[in-house]
This record gives C-alpha cells, sequence and structure tokens, in this order.
C-alpha cells in the first residue's frame, strides 16, 4: 500500500503544506480523502492522519446529495464553489464554511478543494469597516451626523403625510408633538397643544358627556403600566365642543428601560359609522325582500309541484292508480318505503315522487347505487371518514347519509348490500347517528329511507343472504312497481312520452306513432319494461324514414296452431302465479297495518291506506292468516 504522501499529485508540493489556507484533496469516485493539509486540519478539529483515507461522506453526514452536485460541477467545469456543505467539526458542531473546488488535470479524478471560514470571513469584514471609520477621522462624524439628521428629517416626513393623527404625550400627560392630521382633526394648532394636558383637552368627557377622570385614561395607563391599549368606543372633543367617534392605539415609549410617556395614533370613525348604519339599513331591506322571494317561492313551487304531481310516473292504468294513492298516502309521513320490482319497472321515480310529495322536498334526494359500492368502500361512502383513516384519505369526506341531513336517501339495489355489511347499516336506521371511518365524533342524522330492489328480500332473508331484523326495518310500507307488461294499456302513453323527448333531443321532426305500432308494441312482453321501451321508442326515432317511426323489436315465439291471436295481443303474456300473487298481497298488507300500527278500520287505518272497503280487506286478512293484533303489539 502506498503511503498517502506518494498519493499526492506532484504539482501540490511544498504550496499545499505551508498554506495558511485550509486545503482537503478528493478523490469523489471513491468517496475517500486523500490528505488534507494542516490548516484543514485545525479548522475541521480532526489529526491529519484521521482524516486521510476517511470518506468525504463521513465528514458531511447527511449531506452526500449536496456533497456530488458539488464534485460533479467541479468536474464539468473545472471549479466550482458552493455554501451547501456544512462538515462536522471534531468537536459535534456544524460548521459555516465555503467550498472553493478546482480539477487536477494531471491527477484526474482527484480534485482540490479550499476551505474558507464563513464566520471569520464576516468578523474581518465588520473590523475592515470599524477600522475604515477609526482612520476617517472628524469627517467621518460629520458625515454619520448628516445621516441622522437626514432620517429625523424623512420621519418628520413620515409624521406630516400620515392620513391618522399622532400626537405624543410624556409621562406627566403633557403633549410633546402633534402631526398635521391630528391638528385637521381636533381643529387645534400643534403650537397651542405643544405643552398643555392633552386628556384635559381632548379626552375629558364620556361619549354621553359624564366626567372622564385622568386615572381611568387608557392613554396615560400605556406610560403607567407599560402595555400597549387599544380602544374603539370613545369620544375627543374638538376645539369648537364638537365630539367625534374615534378609535386609538396608545403605545409606551421606553429609554432603557424606563417609561418616559406614550405615542397614541387616532383616526376619526364618524364616517365609517355611519357607512355602517346605512349598510345595516339596506341589509335590513334586503332581508325583508328575501323573505318575501322566499314567500313568493314557495308559493310558485307548490303551484308548480300541483302541477307537474308525480311527473314521470306516466299511466292509467289500475296498477298505476294504485301506486299514485299509495304514494300520496305514504309522502306526508317519514315512514321507511321499500320499493320491489323488476329491473326497469321505474323504481326511482316511486322514490323521487314520495321525495317531492313530501315535507322534506327542500332538502336534497340522495341516491345511492349499492350495487356499485366496493364492499372495502361501503362504509366510507355511507358514513364518510376523516383525514388519514386509511391509505389515500388525504381529506375529510362526507358520507351519503350526512349528505342526506333533512332530506331523503334513496337506496337503490338494496339486496346488493354484503351480509356482513348490513349490520352496520341497521345500526344507524335504529339510532339514528354514526361516525365517520378514522373519527370517534358522533353524528345525529335526520334522513328519511326510501329503498328499491329487484330481488325478492322474503327469499333472500330465508336462503340467509339477508338480515331479517334490516328486511323487516326497510318493509315498513312496501309498493311493488309493476311490469309494463302487466299494465299494456299505459305503453301507447309512455311510448308516446319518450317519442317526444327523443325528437327534442335529436333535433328531429317528432315522427308518427301510429295505431300498428302501438299494436306491435302492445305484443311485445317487454323483459327490460320501462327501460326497454325507451331504448326501442329511441332506436325508432333515429331510424324514422319521411316522419314514419321504424320499430325494431325482437321476435316473439308464434302462437300454438288453433290459439287465437287476439289471446296472443292480451297484455299479460306472463302472469304471476297465485303464491307471488299471494305473496304480494301479504306484503302490501303488512306494511298498511305497520304504518297504521295495526289499525284496521276508520281513518288512518289500514283499510283507509290501501284505498279497500273494511270488510274487503278483513276477507284478504283472514285468507292469507294475518293478525292485525301483532303489528299493535311490534309499534
Amino acid at each position: 500500500m502506498m503511503a498517502p504522501d506518494s498519493a499526492l499529485p506532484p504539482e501540490l508540493g511544498l504550496a499545499f503544506e505551508e498554506s495558511r489556507e485550509p486545503m482537503l484533496v478528493l478523490d469523489p469516485p471513491a468517496d475517500r480523502i486523500i490528505d488534507a493539509n494542516p490548516a484543514a486540519a485545525d479548522l475541521l478539529g480532526y489529526p491529519r492522519p484521521t482524516l486521510r483515507g476517511m470518506p468525504a461522506s463521513t465528514l458531511h453526514p447527511g449531506q452526500r446529495p449536496a456533497l456530488i452536485v458539488f464534485t460533479q460541477a467541479v468536474d464539468a467545469k473545472g471549479h466550482w464553489w458552493t455554501h451547501a456543505l456544512s462538515p462536522r467539526h471534531g468537536s459535534g458542531k456544524a460548521l459555516r464554511l465555503e467550498y472553493a473546488g478546482s480539477l487536477l488535470k494531471s491527477a484526474a479524478p482527484l480534485m482540490l478543494v479550499t476551505l474558507a471560514d464563513l464566520d471569520a470571513r464576516r468578523r474581518r469584514h465588520v473590523d475592515a469597516q470599524a477600522d475604515a471609520h477609526m482612520r476617517a477621522g472628524l469627517s467621518e462624524w460629520q458625515r454619520m451626523e448628516r445621516i441622522f439628521r437626514d432620517i429625523e428629517r424623512e420621519n418628520q416626513l413620515i409624521l406630516r403625510a400620515a392620513g391618522e393623527g399622532i400626537y405624543g404625550v410624556n409621562a406627566e400627560g403633557v403633549t410633546t408633538f402633534v402631526n398635521p392630521a391630528a391638528e385637521r382633526m381636533l381643529g387645534w394648532p400643534a403650537a397651542e397643544l405643544v405643552g398643555r394636558d392633552m386628556h384635559a383637552t381632548v379626552h375629558h368627557t364620556h361619549p354621553d358627556g359624564a366626567h372622564y377622570p385622568h386615572r381611568d385614561c387608557p392613554i396615560y395607563a400605556a406610560f403607567r403600566d407599560g402595555a400597549v391599549h387599544q380602544v374603539d368606543t370613545e369620544v375627543f372633543w374638538r376645539r369648537d365642543g364638537h365630539a367625534f367617534p374615534v378609535e386609538y392605539t396608545s403605545t409606551p415609549i421606553r429609554d432603557r428601560g424606563q417609561l418616559l410617556g406614550a405615542v397614541i395614533v387616532f383616526r376619526d370613525v364618524g364616517p365609517r359609522r355611519e357607512a355602517d348604519e346605512r349598510l345595516r339599513q339596506a341589509l335590513a331591506e334586503v332581508d325583508v325582500l328575501r323573505e318575501r322571494l322566499e314567500l313568493e317561492n314557495a308559493y310558485l313551487k307548490e303551484e308548480i309541484r300541483l302541477e307537474s304531481h308525480h311527473q314521470g310516473i306516466i299511466g292509467r292504468s289500475p296498477a298505476i292508480e294504485a301506486t299514485l294513492r299509495q304514494i300520496d298516502v305514504v309522502a306526508g309521513t317519514d315512514a321507511t318505503v321499500l320499493v320491489t320490482g323488476e329491473s326497469g319497472t321505474g323504481k326511482e321515480l316511486i322514490a323521487r315522487a314520495i321525495h317531492e310529495a313530501s315535507r322534506r322536498c327542500d332538502r336534497p334526494l340522495i341516491r345511492v347505487n349499492c350495487a356499485a359500492v366496493p364492499r372495502e368502500l361501503f362504509e366510507s361512502e355511507f358514513f364518510g371518514h376523516a383525514k388519514g383513516a386509511f391509505t389515500g384519505a388525504v381529506r375529510d369526506r362526507v358520507g351519503r347519509f350526512e349528505l342526506a341531513d333533512g332530506g331523503t336517501l334513496f337506496l337503490d339495489e338494496v339486496g346488493e348490500i354484503p351480509l356482513d355489511l348490513q349490520g352496520k347499516l341497521l345500526r344507524v336506521l335504529q339510532e339514528r347517528s354514526f361516525e365517520r371511518v378514522g373519527e370517534e365524533r358522533t353524528r345525529a342524522v335526520d334522513v328519511r329511507m326510501i329503498a328499491a330492489t329487484n330481488r325478492d328480500l322474503r327469499d333472500e332473508v330465508r336462503r340467509g343472504r339477508f338480515r331479517e331484523d334490516l328486511y323487516f326495518r326497510l318493509n315498513v310500507f312496501p309498493i311493488a312497481a309493476s311490469p309494463l307488461r302487466e299494465r299494456p294499456e299505459d305503453i301507447a302513453l309512455i311510448a308516446q312520452h319518450f317519442l317526444r323527448g327523443a325528437a327534442r333531443r335529436l333535433n328531429i321532426a317528432e315522427p308518427r306513432l301510429t295505431e300498428g305500432d302501438v299494436r306491435r308494441l302492445s305484443r311485445y312482453p317487454w323483459p327490460g319494461n320501462v327501460r326497454e321501451l325507451e331504448n326501442v321508442i329511441e332506436r325508432g326515432a333515429i331510424l324514422a324514414v319521411r316522419g314514419r317511426l321504424h320499430l325494431d323489436l325482437p321476435e316473439i315465439d308464434p302462437p300454438p296452431q288453433g290459439l287465437d291471436v287476439v289471446a296472443i295481443a292480451s297484455p299479460i303474456l306472463n302472469p304471476l302465479t297465485e303464491p307471488e300473487r299471494r305473496a304480494r298481497d301479504r306484503a302490501e298488507i303488512e306494511g298498511a297495518l305497520g304504518l297504521a300500527g295495526g289499525k284496521v278500520f276508520g281513518p288512518g287505518g289500514a283499510a283507509e291506506l290501501l284505498g279497500l272497503r273494511p270488510t274487503t280487506l278483513a276477507s284478504r286478512m283472514k285468507a292469507l292468516n294475518i293478525d292485525g293484533r301483532a303489528f299493535r303489539v311490534r309499534r
């Protein structure tokens, strides 16, 4: 192994050893200090043998990136300097140095780094300035005096230009100076105020005219207790005897710890208070107008609501009429509603109609598609989360329950909620409170619940895929959305409505809907219900030729031989089985009994809710083995 001295480039020679400038020789690729001269060893606080061979990064803990940037700059430019490196002294303290590096071309990639102590350089600069002042003698002192005179003159100009009134008092409360703005506001010339007791001159009386003793004056308190006093409820008195409201700050003046007086900055706030009063009166008028507009708006909204009653629910079939009666009955309550039916039957329209007819119509209807919520985000989606609750929670998030507070929460496809998450939903429905994910604060919520599903939740309960207690909590008032095949008399009305909307969206003339079109539409079973009908009508409008609707319906099986064609055109191609019909009737009757608290007859009874004669309802309850007393106990 070569001795350290033999590894040095020959051009360094005696100059490196004898230089009073601290120097290091670095080998950047090897991260090694090749050598350090005695001046560098003294500056860095390490013995020279310790520095030889020491990794350069060890001398600069935590500064490897800055060290690499510096050495690469030296290598690229031939020489470079930086203040970004702070080597660690042998005693442990960090040094403030300037590094100046040069590439040793005959011994690349070695480089020579000169170190300069920035603190020592600053001290030398200060000493040099002091020495220059001392050598300048009398002329320099005269120059400094002129500088101070200029500063004093500038201060006086600032005082004169200031828009606020400014005056000073000594420790006895005697005025020492007054600026022009204070002269204008007080009506006194400065010459008559200086030397006088300022409180007795302009601050001697409260706004109501009562005497204001010196001992209570906050201005004088400033040079007694040494604190800054701010006041905005008092008045100053002008020379002509009129008072004006002011806000002022009294700041103590100290010299070597001794309180000498105070400086007072004040402004006339009368114009501002007059403007505030005018603004208050204007806001009061705005409040009156806003209240009037709100009443007018409420009236107009009620008129619109009456005009567009159950807007979106189209049809005149008995099934639709029954649904609209149920909506009218339940809308005025806060009862939970469970809307059942096949996909595309308009369950969301029923939910919106209930919300619009309820007392919560001024608050939002928040819809949640339960089938689209990932399992891991269920709680966050429904209840919200706090910032940092989990990875990716970069800010607080408001959940759907909180958004729907005071309004209605519509849970679409509620049967899709995983079984292990149904208990959390049930707890919120029962307690009307929840906690955000990652937050311990309990939040109360006032939400009306409407749920919808295309599943048979009774069957789901039997199969263990849906909680029975949650089913009973949701199934307070069931409404069944009838499929389109069970109400063929509505098809023409709905098709005409969709055709009008499609023509408007496509910006085309509205095609004709002929009697033949209606017969074709009525013969089709519509497995996709109203949603499928809308798509067929829009496609027919796009393909219309010379105003003639082009209906592209899937082929249906031909009638069995010998069967009357009229039977095929019958609107109900897939009638309910008897068990299915009994199950639907049972659900509707139980829902009405639950809402009526087990009351069958009389006002508010289940018979009135269902639009049935009491005797008819009693007969159906007996046939279905339904006991109304059970609902009284449950309630």
